[in-house]
């Protein structure tokens, strides 16, 4: 484990008649890199670094995840703004599963406008239930596909006060299923789609960082429209709503609230679109898609605690259900949710998470950069 106190110098100063000056070989570099890696440094305009290792999940299995992570200032004079950050991501698994995207959020001089971007693309060979809780609850459904997807989302938003942020957004998605073992399980919906958003947000956020807020709100109500002269052949509609609240316990303690609720609804929501239970943010454990269906609410409560100079661990506890409109909504099927993880601090505020996740019937481990919220 590294630890604070490993100091690596520079050089090996011998005394003698000829001075000599002995480098650091390519293993202590790669040591100093991550032992220094959270230290405090001089203000710059950008801080880059690359971490990544070896990873389990029960959707990709084994594999192998790397991100390069970046932490940015528009005004070096701005010592109050919290920095930008930009993640380029990519990961490869033993199922053939390969991804690729960057993702960060831009925040301007004097925090009056914020870029937010998210562009990805991934082939999963994954597995698929179906639609709604039934189908998702039974086993027997369990069928392999392969996955192909292509996103980009942005948003633009305008400070119009001190912590509120509003502005529009645009995204599109192409996902296209392959090779389905029970393409019955589809009911009849396109194997591929491709869908063209335009809608706007609105946030208010008092969170004093981004990647790991110690206190603070984060609140985000989002509306997004697929209508049919953008292109679209499935049109439909999307309201998701977010609600984070950080609050410190005690010495070291943070403990950290999230809601989420997805609705989708309108004309037709295709099968790719629909709200999905599970990853590596929320519901963590859960294969994502087993539950999908057009609407989700889901809710957690974790609590972080910093144990020892880097490392620190985090417990959490959560429910989610999937349900196709509020008329059927069932509380019956609320899923459950708990599990806990180490964290290693890779840079000032920026934390690996290594997770164990559990649900009904179900585990599975991430590793991730960045709190899950």
């Amino acid at each position: 484990m590294i630890t604070d106190n490993v100091h690596l110098p520079d050089t090996t100063i011998s005394i003698s008649p000829d001075t000599t000056v002995q480098k650091r070989n390519a293993w202590q570099k790669f040591i100093g890199y991550f032992a220094d890696a959270n230290k405090p440094k001089p203000r710059k305009k950008f801080d880059f670094s690359i971490i990544g290792g070896p990873h389990y999940s029960n959707d990709t299995q084994f594999g192998i995840g790397l991100v390069a992570a970046g932490l940015y200032t528009t005004d070096l004079h701005d010592t109050i703004m919290p920095p930008s950050n930009v993640s380029l991501y990519g990961d490869v698994s033993t199922t053939g599963f390969y991804l690729l995207g960057i993702k960060g959020t831009h925040l301007f001089p004097k925090d009056k406008y914020r870029l937010l971007y998210n562009l990805y693309f991934f082939s999963f060979p994954g597995y698929f239930w179906g639609m709604g809780y039934n189908d998702g609850a039974n086993k027997d459904n369990k069928s392999n596909y392969k996955r192909l997807q292509n996103q980009i989302k942005v948003d633009f938003l305008f400070r119009i006060k001190k912590g509120l942020y509003a502005g529009p957004s645009a995204s599109f998605d192409y996902v296209e299923g392959k090779d389905f073992s029970k393409p019955e399980l589809l009911r009849g919906q396109s194997y591929k789609t491709l869908s063209y958003g335009v809608g706007a947000s609105i946030q208010y956020d008092t969170r004093d960082n981004i990647t790991n807020a110690y206190k603070g709100v984060y609140l985000k109500l989002e509306q997004n429209l697929y209508p049919g002269f953008l292109g679209n052949k499935n049109v439909f509609y999307r309201t998701d709503f977010v609600a984070d609240f950080f609050k410190k316990v005690w010495n070291g303690g943070i403990l950290a609230f999230d809601i989420h609720a997805q609705f989708n609804y309108g004309e037709s929501v295709p099968w790719t679109m629909m709200s999905r239970l599970g990853g590596a943010y929320r519901m963590r454990g859960y294969y994502e898609g087993q539950y999908r269906d057009n609407n989700i609410t889901e809710f957690q409560v974790e609590l972080r605690q910093h144990i020892w100079r880097r490392n620190g661990i985090a417990i959490w506890a959560g429910a989610g259900n999937v349900y196709k409109d509020f008329r059927t909504f069932e509380w019956r099927h609320t899923l459950p949710n708990f599990g806990f993880g180490y964290r290693w601090e890779f840079k000032k505020r920026v934390n690996v998470r290594l997770d164990l996740g559990f649900g009904k019937k179900c585990t599975g481990f991430m590793f991730n950069i960045n709190e899950a919220f």
